[in-house]
């Protein structure tokens, strides 16, 4: 496998130029393709070009990488160069937990609330993976990651929304770069979802899951990662072909300025098709009694997130129902839409959340469904 027919995500391109300079580091001759584990834990390799590895002064060795998220592909990375700086740790007798230092460099995002690096946790052990068996037993790496460009880019992105300041994130689950928007994502996610519903073991429930943040947050929630399906935009067609694999109960969660298209009958959500986020907010903000000029002031906002806050401000209570009411319309969206193509199960539950990756939002299903999944009881009815 080759990253000349196939995109990887940010994190990949790190990882590689990281390995590069750390094979420098050691000493070793500069080696342009890296064989990478991109799936950590397991041995398979796949080459991932460098451009250039190199030691610097003061015992600081660099890797540079060029980013390609793969072809017909439109990605803000493409291109984007990113550097890793590292060298050994003064740290003496460096344990298994403090090996890695992990620094943010110009361009990196950063977790807004603690200052940390925001990195998911497969960005994490894609590099725990390829650079400790190079490590020395004993000896701890201090790596600084520097994106050139990170912190224009960032700014054409939502990072800030959800927390994340002054440069771009390493996140991602998987090393290749998904197109929610595609016809091969959508295959993709229909493949899981059989796969997982056909299992000998299946017991009923999936979770399908909007979006990066979406699949990252799941599991913090404690919803089991065996259960999640990544859904993109294609969440009608996935809705039938649960019901068709027998899936019985089924979480839809995500973030609630994707969601909320499902509360208003539109169940392909990537934005070049349908939006409408605006008047489905408004109508059901209308429907809880908003009026007048506040009802104004919330359509007139640029975001779901900016008019639920603006309602925060100007009517707390009327705020916190229609929420509530925007879980339900989609849980009943989703059933009324199962039922148009012939289908009486699975029931469908909602959970949304917020910019801030905070749950802002849950169903009746959707509430009862990430209590009893997170508690880890995947069965049926």
């Amino acid at each position: 496998m080759t990253s000349e027919s196939i995109g990887y995500i940010l994190p990949v391109w790190v990882c590689a130029a990281a390995r590069a300079a750390l094979q420098v580091l050691r000493g070793d001759p500069f080696v342009a393709d890296q064989a990478l584990q991109l799936d950590p834990g397991q041995p398979q390799t796949a080459t991932v070009p460098v451009q250039a590895a190199a030691p610097l002064a003061d015992g600081w060795a660099l890797g540079v990488a060029q980013c390609d998220p793969g072809p017909g592909v439109l990605d803000l990375t493409r291109n984007l160069q990113v550097w890793v700086a590292l060298r050994w740790s003064g740290l003496p007798g460096a344990s298994e937990a403090d090996w890695l230092q992990l620094e943010a460099g110009e361009g990196v995002g950063l977790q807004a609330a603690s200052g940390a690096p925001c990195l998911s946790a497969y960005a994490r052990a894609l590099l725990v993976c390829n650079l400790r068996p190079l490590v020395p037993q004993g000896r701890a790496l201090q790596l600084r990651l520097v994106i050139p460009a990170g912190r224009q880019l960032a700014a054409r992105t939502s990072n800030a929304a959800f927390g994340v300041v002054d440069g771009l994130a390493l996140i991602g689950t998987q090393p290749v770069v998904q197109r929610s928007a595609a016809p091969e994502q959508l295959e993709v996610a229909l493949a899981r979802l059989r796969s997982l519903a056909s299992a000998p073991d299946f017991a009923g429930a999936l979770v399908l899951v909007i979006g990066e943040n979406g699949l990252d947050l799941a599991p913090r929630l404690g919803l089991p990662p065996e259960l999640l399906v990544k859904a993109g935009n294609w969440i009608g067609p996935l809705l039938v072909a649960a019901a068709e694999a027998g899936v019985q109960r089924l979480l839809v969660f995500g973030y609630q300025g994707k969601l909320i298209k499902l509360a208003g009958g539109i169940f392909h959500t990537h934005h070049h098709l349908a939006d409408g986020r605006a008047e489905v907010l408004t109508a059901l903000a209308a429907l809880e009694g908003l009026s007048g000029e506040p009802l104004h002031a919330v359509h007139a906002c640029g975001t779901i997130d900016e008019a639920l806050r603006r309602l925060d401000q100007l009517e707390p209570a009327l705020a916190v129902r229609l929420r509530r009411r925007i879980a339900q319309a989609i849980e009943q969206r989703s059933a009324a839409y199962l039922q148009r193509h012939g289908h009486a199960a699975p029931r469908v539950g909602a959970v949304l959340f917020d910019r801030q990756r905070r749950l802002c939002a849950q169903g009746t299903l959707g509430s009862a469904l990430l209590q009893t999944l997170g508690a880890g009881d995947g069965g049926g009815s």
